[in-house]
């Protein structure tokens, strides 16, 4: 079963907000013992909008199937225990400014020094090294920052980033195959690695085509809204009650669309000859397949497209994506029940084996909710903590 992949790994998790967490709950989705180092008041997504009942939901939705403990890194006791806790990791996950770890003695080398071979994922904003490795960063920064946000939007428009983090995520999930790949190296030869993983980086790696063409042509992009600058038509159309995303670029397809449209009189205009005629001419072109597709409503282009096997899809909203066919054969809602928000729907995880359907994740731990249990489990003296309140695990339900 792929969700227990990395039964028996132990993974550390320093991570705050988004990327860091997104890594660790991949980790644990496929199996690790994930124990997440919180500060007494919490991490710092706890605090971020939208709650349910005093819980933050995106908190909620990125740190499943782990375990926390609640640790003042300012205290030598409190540190010692961390460092003792990171020592006895498979992996140790932290996302920091540069140093910040170092200078509380819980860097990579200090974690080495008592296990060789830990493998070590340090997340930021601009990497370990480097001109800007000190300055800080969040999502829609390093949108910016890294051109996304300058061929995001239609022609003309102001500045507009993607809404959902996706920088976040891709360095989480970035993060995750240097995690598993290093995972691999230690299997050949048991050494350790310390894991670099910059969002910056990965904000450029996920743009990677984009990038290619501009070091072969030297012509910087251009906001083009829904199109893609390589293909035409494959872009947003507007049908009578709504619009699809089409893709016939192919010859084979862009000739099937002329004949469902019955417009085959586009397959011998001179300026819709070959693709490279078509991107250039791509305003007078989408504007004339409009002027036909504004005719019908969306679904019946829908049957008319798919029975031609052009490639399409309705563009949903999110009430339509979870009621869609797909998102439902997929399984790909859980209701975990989280013991102060209550029953509650995520995403779930899109790992896993043919055949298989993942069971829901284990809710979101409350703020230092394992404690006391994982002290126990790390032979580390209660006494260590004297006066403070240890709070109890949850009950399984």
């Amino acid at each position: 079963m792929l969700r227990s992949s990395l039964s028996g790994m132990r993974v550390v998790d320093f991570t705050q907000v988004a990327a860091g967490p997104l890594c660790t709950q991949t980790l644990a989705d496929l199996g690790a013992d994930v124990v997440k180092i919180e500060a007494p008041q919490g991490e710092l997504c706890r605090a971020l909008a939208p709650f349910v009942e005093g819980q933050s939901l995106g908190f909620m939705a990125l740190n499943g199937n782990k375990r926390s403990i609640a640790l003042d890194l300012k205290d030598p006791q409190h540190r010692a225990a961390a460092l003792q806790l990171a020592a006895e990791a498979d992996i140790v996950v932290e996302s920091f400014r540069p140093g910040v770890m170092q200078r509380l003695g819980l860097g990579y080398e200090d974690v080495r020094q008592r296990n060789a071979s830990v493998i070590y994922c340090s997340i930021s904003a601009y990497g370990q090294e480097g001109a800007w490795k000190h300055k800080p960063g969040v999502d829609g920064v390093l949108q910016a920052v890294s051109g996304l946000m300058s061929v995001t939007g239609l022609p003309g428009s102001p500045p507009c980033k993607v809404q959902v983090p996706i920088v976040d995520m891709v360095t989480g999930y970035i993060a995750s195959i240097g995690v598993l790949g290093a995972l691999a190296r230690r299997n050949l030869d048991g050494s350790g690695q310390w894991i670099d993983i910059g969002m910056f980086a990965s904000a450029v790696a996920m743009q990677q085509m984009a990038f290619a063409t501009y070091f072969a042509d030297g012509v910087t992009p251009e906001r083009i809204g829904s199109a893609a600058p390589y293909a035409s038509p494959n872009e947003a159309v507007r049908c009578e009650d709504g619009w699809v995303m089409l893709a016939a670029y192919h010859p084979s397809r862009w000739e099937a669309l002329c004949k469902v449209l019955e417009r085959t009189d586009l397959l011998v205009d001179s300026r819709f000859l070959d693709l490279s005629g078509r991107i250039a001419h791509r305003q007078e072109l989408i504007q004339l397949l409009e002027e036909r597709m504004t005719q019908r409503p969306r679904s019946d282009w829908l049957t008319l497209f798919e029975a031609a096997d052009i490639i399409c899809a309705p563009i949903n909203d999110y009430s339509e994506v979870v009621n869609s066919p797909a998102f439902i054969s997929a399984n790909l809602r859980e209701t975990v029940r989280h013991p102060e928000a209550g029953d509650l729907m995520f995403a779930r995880t899109p790992l896993r084996a043919v055949g298989e359907v993942t069971p829901p994740r284990r809710p979101a731990p409350l703020v230092g909710e394992h404690t006391h249990e994982i002290l126990v489990e790390a032979g580390i003296s209660l006494d260590r903590f004297p006066g403070e309140s240890l709070p109890a695990a949850r009950e399984e339900k």
